[in-house]
């Protein structure tokens, strides 16, 4: 439901905010903002997500909790396609995005929504042991294909 109504709501305050600049300065410098918004976007975005991608080598390293660089490195990414989206409120998420405290208070807000729990490991440690009970049978109490009594 809620991304319907993303899909729905996003389009008309992206054109609503075109109109509105549009015609407070006009065709030319609107179109050259929204341009210089996305290479300013994506110079952002390559910094940072380099620096995100160092994080997250060195917390599979051993170094770390490698949670928190996938989050952050997620956003960055999402941040990106939206600075790569035409639209000043597309371009304002982006950018707010590539903010680190709003990504650590995002990162808390998902945080607090996942529910982590432990598995328990088998007996079996091997793939190749199936654990069951069994009775052995008189071989003269057996029918005649072995699978049934008399």
């Amino acid at each position: 439901m809620w991304l319907l109504i993303a899909f729905v709501a996003v389009p008309l305050i992206e054109i609503a905010l075109f109109i509105e600049v549009g015609g407070a300065i006009g065709l030319w410098p609107t179109l050259a903002i929204v341009v210089l918004t996305a290479v300013i976007g994506t110079a952002l975005l390559r910094r940072q997500g380099l620096a995100e991608l160092d994080r997250l080598r060195a917390a599979l390293d051993g170094h770390g909790d490698p949670s928190s660089p996938l989050v952050h490195g997620a956003m960055i990414l999402f941040a990106g396609a939206l600075l790569l989206t035409p639209g000043f409120f597309t371009d304002a998420i982006g950018f707010a995005l590539l903010l680190p405290p709003v990504r650590n208070f995002v990162f808390a807000r998902i945080r607090e929504r996942i529910v982590i729990r432990g598995a328990r490991a088998s007996r079996a440690a091997r793939p190749d042991i199936v654990e069951g009970e069994y009775r052995a049978i008189d071989p003269e109490d057996r029918g005649a294909s072995g699978w049934t009594r008399h």
